[in-house]
């Protein structure tokens, strides 16, 4: 389990969980996984840190560690 704040951004955003795995390319199941703090693999943080719209330099923002 990790800590993340996926959910917290999303919501903020006002993006649903299916939204955001569209622009991300993942499926919902994948979004919930990750909000309920699963791992995931790197590839997949990098591509829900770029949905979000932030870069990969503020990966911290996303997915502190």
């Amino acid at each position: 389990m990790s800590l993340n704040h996926v959910r917290e951004i999303r919501e903020g955003r006002l993006m649903s969980k299916a939204e955001l795995a569209r622009l991300a390319g993942v499926s919902p199941v994948t979004i919930d996984r990750i909000e309920r703090g699963e791992v995931c693999r790197m590839e997949t943080k990098r591509k829900i840190i770029l949905a979000l719209g932030f870069t990969l330099a503020d990966k911290e923002k996303v997915f502190p560690e």
